[in-house]
């Protein structure tokens, strides 16, 4: 049967991680092994006087000491709670036509079909075992799929279907025996690895030292039966691929091309759309949805993307979910969760946003921040004088992303006024301050909780001229909106954007640099007027 030479292989060596337990629990017996000995011949009359007395008694001892840490090893490696993926779980009677699919799938396959299906805000797909809760039936379920939730929008039902079947043949080597216990043993021993880290920087010092025996052990191990734990799973994974070959193998091809296309769309849309909403307090409540949105756009734009938009006419993997929206919206959650360190759920301060309303929630109120920041800096920095060091800022973290508190009058507050002051230099004073401003204000957010997954930061810092750049963007925009009749608009690929007569002006970019980082602002006003912006005029900051 196909796969079952990659399976064959994965258990020889699952066998011999399987080993290395049985080495360490020999290991562990062997002084009790030495102390029975020596107490049996004392007993039947042999190996007496004074020396094999101590003997016999300091063995003992040891050993004792010995089978006392390695029960205390033992007891923290089989109760540990590995690390589990966060996600979205998709119960059967949520998405019906999804578990009949991938239980076809499974039946096709000739493998046991998953436990349950999940899905996660990233463009991959796993199986990931779950240990039973304390307390459970001890037994060896089937392990539960894990989907990013872009394939299920992007992918057609064809294409999710050949893309998963790698996967699901996994669960052929997850009901191994020899498998499951030497993957059990694994994640144990990386679960008490993370219990000492975590005990040695938290705990009391009395219990360190105890903390410090754990975290040897499980290294020790651990370097005992990596090469054979990493060659059980390149085996499994071509037991896997082998016997997923007789399915939908051109689609499978076809998937892969798709997996890269929704990994691009993704990591922009996160980047460039999610993550400013984010830092505004507002969470886009159909990412998934974005992504096909992005991709469209991205096809009509790249040539060498012609075609894709036409597979939108095929059926959808989302159909496959008995309400899409939901779904979405509580991925479109835990994604802000994991890459910004949102709350769990909405509130004043934390609330969704739709697509249709994501021009004037967020990118109109990023641009009016921004101004409004810039108007305080130029206020506080003058010509020739240095940064100040950052100060807490005086509006609290419920302002977040609502603008700033201005010190001058309304009528300072003109784009003509940035452009004089950035064309007579000075500019790095300016960037350092606004560079200060904005690590106070956005400071990355704790994870909330205990076991809280820690968040995952989509892009390095900004540099203080980055930011400058885009702080003088923002007012520009905000002049062009107050005095042009522009408008605030989306980008699926880029983000906020400026509409001039119904369409996005891609064209800013280059003036506003050549001030910031020349002083020369002849670019900059030719554009404004040929807009017909009125810099002098008082700007709208909140």
């Amino acid at each position: 049967m196909a796969g079952e030479a990659g399976e064959a292989f994965a258990r020889a060596r699952a066998l011999a991680v399987l080993r290395v337990r049985g080495a360490a629990l020999t290991a562990a017996l062997l002084p009790a092994a030495a102390a029975v000995l020596l107490h049996a011949a004392a007993a039947t009359g042999r190996l007496t006087g004074d020396g094999w007395e101590a003997a016999r008694w300091g063995v003992t001892g040891a050993a004792l000491a010995v089978l006392a840490v390695s029960a205390a090893v033992a007891a923290v490696i089989a109760r540990a709670r590995p690390a589990v993926s966060p996600a979205v779980p998709v119960p059967e009677a949520a998405a019906p036509d999804l578990h009949r699919m991938v239980a076809d799938l499974a039946e096709t396959l000739q493998v046991p079909a998953p436990s349950g299906i999940e899905l996660t805000p990233d463009c991959d797909s796993w199986l990931e075992d779950r240990r039973p809760v304390p307390g459970a039936v001890e037994r060896r379920p089937a392990p539960v799929l894990v989907i990013g939730s872009p394939f299920l929008w992007w992918m057609r039902v064809a294409e999710l279907r050949a893309l998963l079947a790698p996967v699901v043949a996994g669960t052929g080597a997850a009901a191994d025996p020899e498998i499951f216990a030497a993957r059990r043993f694994v994640r144990g021993l990386d679960a008490a690895l993370a219990v000492a880290t975590q005990g040695r920087r938290e705990r009391s010092v009395l219990l360190r030292p105890a903390y410090g025996v754990l975290g040897w052990s499980a290294r020790l191990l651990l370097r005992g039966c990596r090469a054979h734990v990493a060659e059980m799973e390149r085996g499994v994974a071509a037991g896997a691929s082998e016997r997923a070959q007789a399915v939908d193998y051109g689609l499978r091809i076809v998937a892969q091309e798709q997996v890269g296309l929704a990994y691009a769309g993704w990591d922009r849309l996160l980047t460039r759309v999610a993550l400013p909403a984010w830092r505004m307090g507002r969470w886009p409540s159909r990412l998934d949805a974005g992504v096909v949105a992005a991709l469209t756009d991205l096809s009509r734009r790249d040539r060498l993307a012609d075609g894709f938009e036409s597979r939108l006419g095929e059926r959808p993997a989302c159909d496959l979910l008995e309400e899409p929206g939901v779904v979405d919206e509580a991925v479109s959650l835990l994604a802000a969760r994991l890459f910004h360190g949102g709350a769990r759920c909405a509130g004043p301060d934390w609330a969704p946003v739709s697509w249709a309303r994501y021009p004037d929630e967020v990118v109109d109120r990023i641009w009016r921040a921004e101004a409004a920041r810039l108007i305080r800096v130029l206020d506080e920095v003058r010509p020739g004088r240095r940064a100040a060091p950052a100060a807490a800022p005086e509006y609290g973290p419920s302002a977040r992303g609502r603008g700033v508190l201005l010190d001058a009058e309304p009528g300072n507050a003109t784009l003509a006024r940035v452009i004089d002051r950035l064309a007579a230099g000075g500019s790095e004073e300016l960037a350092a301050r606004i560079g200060a401003l904005v690590a106070a204000d956005e400071r990355p957010a704790e994870p909330a909780g205990p076991g809280a997954a820690a968040v995952y930061e989509l892009m390095p810092p900004r540099t203080g001229r980055e930011l400058l750049t885009e702080h003088v963007t923002a007012i520009v925009c905000c002049a062009a909106v107050d005095t042009a009749g522009a408008g605030a608009g989306l980008d699926w690929l880029d983000g906020p954007a400026l509409v001039v007569d119904g369409a996005r002006r891609g064209d800013l970019g280059w003036p506003v640099l050549r001030l910031v980082e020349n002083g020369d602002a002849a670019p900059l006003r030719a554009w404004l007027s040929a807009l017909g912006v009125r810099p002098e005029e008082s700007l709208r900051l909140t």
